[in-house]
């Protein structure tokens, strides 16, 4: 599932489901009950939310009778971020805030230190620098990118047919020196940026096998 959740899937039932757990915990049933649908229905999109992430079981509710407690579901820790729309927009009013301070010149350094502190606060890669490489696409998949691992002569280059940071990085081209910083730090390599931008930009980063 993407960081950012479509509006498609607002409209269909596990959308519905997250709607309601905004507004507070509730149980299969008091879920069921607001929704029209069985309990077991429930049960099958309550599972599929967990899987992803994006719901977790949190205690369980006793009635008032002597009947069997009822699980009590909630939001997933990270769901308010996934949820959110504003990062982009205010990263990219903080670039313009900057370049207008600082100047482009001095934005660039900036945003490749940016990079390097996130790695330096992840796990990380072992083995060797293929396998650095390879640990270093995955991450770049799981902020978003959709990366393959090309080899030649030289070495290797992650290859993304996207950019996690697209929005900001179609109006500032430096914003890529964030992602650079970041490999370079994961992979304990230098990396080079070959990346598109433009409207729709792709991410692409080489490593060298002589570094």
């Amino acid at each position: 599932m993407t960081t950012e959740l479509s509006q498609r899937f607002w409209e269909t039932t596990r959308g519905r489901v997250i709607g309601l757990l905004r507004r507070g915990p509730r149980t299969v049933e008091e879920l069921a009950a607001e929704l029209g649908l069985t309990d077991n229905a429930i049960r099958v999109h309550l599972a599929t939310l967990e899987r992803d992430g994006l719901v977790r079981q949190e205690g369980i509710r006793r009635g008032a009778g002597a009947g069997k407690p009822a699980s009590v579901y909630a939001l997933g820790p990270e769901v308010a971020v996934r949820l959110s729309r504003a990062y982009a927009p205010v990263l990219t009013a903080l670039l313009e805030e900057l370049a207008g301070r600082l100047g482009t010149g001095q934005v660039d350094p900036l945003m490749l230190a940016t990079g390097r502190r996130l790695g330096a606060s992840l796990p990380h890669r072992t083995g060797s620098l293929e396998q650095r490489v390879r640990g270093a696409a995955t991450l770049l998949n799981e902020l978003g990118g959709d990366t393959a691992v090309l080899t030649d002569p030289s070495g290797y280059r992650i290859q993304s047919s996207g950019c996690p940071l697209s929005a900001a990085v179609a109006r500032h081209p430096e914003t890529c020196r964030a992602m650079q910083g970041l490999l370079a730090e994961m992979i304990g390599s230098p990396v080079t940026q070959c990346c598109k931008q433009g409207p729709n930009p792709r991410c692409c980063f080489a490593i060298s096998s002589a570094a």
